[in-house]
């Protein structure tokens, strides 16, 4: 009897040299193309650190004083009246800015179960609202956008127009 004598085949092993090199240049190339998103805040002047604390109360009249009432579910309401859509919103909250000058008070009642989202998306149609009156009379007195003044300029715009605002949590 003959035996049929079989090749033996070794399996070739895998070259994986470059796979370091593939895996690095795509670690560099996702992360070259992934954006991060930035956190972004309100900007708002905080008053200065002072060593002994003075509080100065003032009467101030309820005509000059527009409330905005944040409600749990999302609504808006001004001056306890009507509820309002965030463009609806920020036009009210202009007319009454030009309306009472400097004596205004933009009083922001926010209820404790309201959404935080929501709360910013108020504060955003308020300060649009400063923005607005800022370069109309920017553009009346000084014929350029508030942006294109220059820094003693917008503080005498900031003068007519303050931002006079309180917030109250329910």
């Amino acid at each position: 009897m003959a035996y049929i004598r079989r090749k033996r085949h070794s399996i070739p092993g895998l070259n994986t040299t470059s796979t370091a090199d593939i895996s690095f240049m795509l670690l560099i190339f996702f992360l070259v193309t992934t954006s991060m998103d930035v956190n972004k805040g309100l900007i708002r002047r905080m008053p200065p650190v002072e060593n002994e604390k003075v509080e100065q109360l003032q009467d101030i009249d309820q005509a000059n004083v527009l409330t905005i009432h944040l409600l749990a579910d999302g609504k808006v309401m001004v001056n306890d009246v009507e509820s309002m859509t965030d463009v609806a919103l920020r036009k009210n909250v202009r007319h009454f800015i030009i309306e009472r000058g400097k004596q205004h008070v933009i009083e922001l009642q926010i209820d404790n179960e309201a959404k935080y989202d929501r709360y910013f998306h108020i504060q955003n149609q308020i300060v649009l609202a400063y923005n607005e009156i800022r370069d109309a009379a920017a553009k009346k007195k000084f014929g350029v956008s508030y942006s294109a003044c220059s820094e003693e300029e917008r503080e005498t715009i900031q003068k007519f127009y303050p931002q006079r605002m309180t917030e109250k949590y329910d």
